[in-house]
């Protein structure tokens, strides 16, 4: 058993011993205990997720290997109450919106792709940023940690989905993106993370300057821009990138506490 051979693809094939034997090993690696091991219904079948202890914080042990992330606008069939929400609310309010939800999708959205990436742990729950963005990493690799690529990041969040959400395609117009209402962003995440519940308030940065994921600053909520637009910063691929901008720019050196980070650690 070797960490190195860990994918996602052979991490839902094991049975609940031989993960909790990877599990212990990363663990291990790490000078952490395993303190978590439980099991979720995902993409048709059960998944493994393992938290590990580490220094007093909670990591997600994330299989890495081969993997398909982004998202395909061309592909993507919108519900009827997503297209009525953005031709009646999001273009009807003159915000200057692509006609074609899809060109607006295509902005926004990363490309769908097929990358290798390594196994790692992945804090549990976000921290928000100690510093302005430009500290960050130095801090992290200070603590023997690092800010994901955008492409574990997305991978963390959507588990092999690849549906617009994590949770699937829809987003309902009975419940707010955001607070502690009973949406589908609370629904038990497949490695066990914390992510992408709230648009206001789980905003994350990433490697990338241009990349920040999981919300919006509460930004199309604020701003009226309808139903679908309010839920899209949830979007396992929604890199923001006007946002991204913001808090990289002059105004997130005053904001940039309303950020997070979600710290990595490498198991190579």
């Amino acid at each position: 058993m070797s960490l190195a051979d860990l994918t996602f693809d052979h991490w839902r094939t094991l049975d609940r011993d031989t993960a909790a034997r990877y599990a212990g090993e990363a663990a291990r690696r790490v000078d952490g205990r395993l303190v978590r091991l439980d099991s979720t219904p995902h993409l048709g079948g059960v998944l493994h997720h393992a938290v590990v202890e580490r220094a007093g914080e909670e990591y997600a042990l994330i299989p890495g290997g081969r993997v398909t992330v982004g998202f395909d606008p061309d592909t993507w069939q919108p519900m009827p109450e997503q297209l009525a929400s953005y031709r009646e609310e999001s273009l009807d309010g003159g915000f200057g919106f692509d006609e074609d939800p899809r060109a607006h999708l295509a902005r926004v959205m990363t490309p769908r792709r097929t990358v290798t990436l390594p196994t790692v742990l992945m804090a549990v729950e976000p921290a928000k940023l100690p510093e302005v963005p430009g500290l960050v990493p130095a801090l992290l690799a200070g603590r023997g940690l690092r800010l994901p690529a955008p492409d574990e990041w997305e991978h963390a969040c959507g588990a092999g989905a690849r549906t617009l959400f994590r949770w699937g395609n829809d987003c309902p117009s009975d419940t707010l993106p955001y607070g502690s209402g009973p949406g589908p962003q609370h629904r038990p995440h497949a490695f066990g993370l914390r992510i992408a519940f709230d648009v206001y308030d789980t905003a994350e940065m990433t490697a990338d300057p241009g990349s920040v994921y999981g919300g919006d600053g509460g930004e199309a909520v604020c701003g009226g821009y309808g139903t679908f637009l309010e839920w899209l910063p949830l979007a396992t691929a929604n890199h923001n990138p006007s946002l991204a901008d913001f808090l990289n720019g002059p105004e997130g050196e005053d904001m940039f506490e309303d950020f997070h980070a979600r710290p990595v650690i490498d198991l190579g």
